[in-house]
Order: structure tokens, then C-alpha cells, then sequence
């Protein structure tokens, strides 16, 4: 039973926890994005679109060449700090971070793109700060979009395959997330697990969607 609960378990904590940072991190870019022009800004929002097109793989060895314990970071982090995302379900969270960021950025982008930049200036003009008019005018006109791309985050972070398996590896009872765990089950033979697993996956998987519709406000039928 432990084969079965631990990669749900540990998918969903990765999974998580990258869905909350990236959060953190790709809302306040998306609000630049949707607020500023600058040069250059076309060419990075193609950049920030690449995971969507580069096969895992490819992601997982620049995640090796920035953060492995030669890459850019990598060394430094060990040298000072004496720690290591490689090997370890950190590497799982960066995994899941990068290639679920297009997704979230685009819809964080889109959402706020359409908020009315009177009704802003309004909240300005009636002397709330830029933080307080973002938090009670700006997200929750937005919310519904953010909320969506934050669903397809998470349901992208639960799915992923080659980028962690390039950082992490696929360590029973340490790193093996459910897509690691059937890929192992399946190359070792143990089909039943394998069954499990993939049922499983495609539930949670389901359920997802089926809340990313409700959000964007789609009905069932």
C-alpha cells in the first residue's frame, strides 16, 4: 500500500508547494507585464513560453546546468548553505515550478490585462495606496482567470515527468512522484501497481479540470 500512498502523497505536497511559490512569483510579474511597455517585453514573453514547447528533458538539464552541484547555482548553494535540490523532492518543486510557469503566467496575464484601469484610478483618486487597490479592486476582478491558471499550475506540476526525473531521480520513498512510480512499476513488471497508479493520477487529474472549468465559470453541461 505504501508503493501506492507515498508517490500520491509526495506528489501532492510537491505539487503544492510549487503552485504557492509560483504563485508568488509569476503574479507580480504578470501585473508589470500587464501594466507596463518596455523593450523587449515581446521577445520575453516568448522566452517565458519555451516550457511550453521544449520537450522535459531539455528543461531538466538546464535545471542540472543552473542548480547540479557543478551548475551555476548549484555549487554555491552547496558550498554555503551545504544544500542541494538534486536528489531530493526540492528538485521535484523547481521541476514542477518551470514547467508549469507559462501556464500560470499567461492566465495571470490575460485576467489582468482585462481589469478596467478607470475603475484603478478611482481607487487611487479616493486615496488607497497601489498595494490596497491591487488587493481590493485589481485581484478580485481578476481572480476568476488567475484561479484558473493557478488549477492548470497545479494539475501541470502534478503531471510532470522528465524534468524531475532529469533533477530529482526516481529514489523509491524519496523523490518517486506518481508519474516516476507507474514509470517504474511499469518497466519493473508490477502491472497491477502500474493499474493503481494510473487510475489514480487520472481522477485527481479529472477533478482538476473539472474545478478549472467551474472557475472559469463554465457550467457542466
Amino acid at each position: 500500500m505504501d508503493e501506492v500512498l507515498f508517490p500520491l502523497r509526495l506528489s501532492l505536497q510537491v505539487s503544492l508547494v510549487a503552485t504557492l511559490l509560483l504563485t508568488a512569483l509569476t503574479l507580480p510579474l504578470a501585473l508589470v507585464f500587464a501594466r507596463r511597455r518596455f523593450p523587449g517585453r515581446g521577445l520575453l514573453e516568448v522566452v517565458f513560453s519555451l516550457p511550453l514547447v521544449l520537450p522535459p528533458t531539455v528543461l531538466g538539464y538546464y535545471l542540472v546546468v543552473v542548480f547540479g552541484q557543478r551548475g551555476i547555482l548549484g555549487g554555491w548553494l552547496q558550498q554555503a548553505l551545504g544544500w542541494t535540490p538534486m536528489f531530493n523532492w526540492w528538485g521535484a518543486v523547481l521541476a514542477s515550478m518551470v514547467v508549469a510557469f507559462p501556464l500560470l503566467f499567461h492566465s495571470a496575464l490575460a485576467a489582468l490585462s482585462t481589469v478596467d484601469r478607470n475603475l484603478e484610478q478611482a481607487a487611487y483618486t479616493l486615496g488607497a495606496s497601489p498595494w490596497r487597490t491591487f488587493w481590493r479592486v485589481t485581484l478580485p476582478l481578476a481572480q476568476r482567470g488567475i484561479m484558473a491558471g493557478v488549477v492548470l499550475a497545479f494539475a501541470r506540476a502534478l503531471g510532470e515527468f522528465g524534468a524531475t526525473l532529469m533533477i530529482a531521480g526516481n529514489i523509491p520513498g524519496r523523490t518517486n512522484t506518481m508519474p516516476l512510480a507507474i514509470y517504474g512499476a511499469f518497466m519493473g513488471g508490477d502491472l497491477t501497481q502500474a493499474h493503481w497508479l494510473v487510475l489514480i493520477q487520472t481522477l485527481i487529474a479529472l477533478l482538476v479540470l473539472l474545478v478549472a472549468r467551474r472557475g472559469q465559470g463554465r457550467s457542466w453541461r
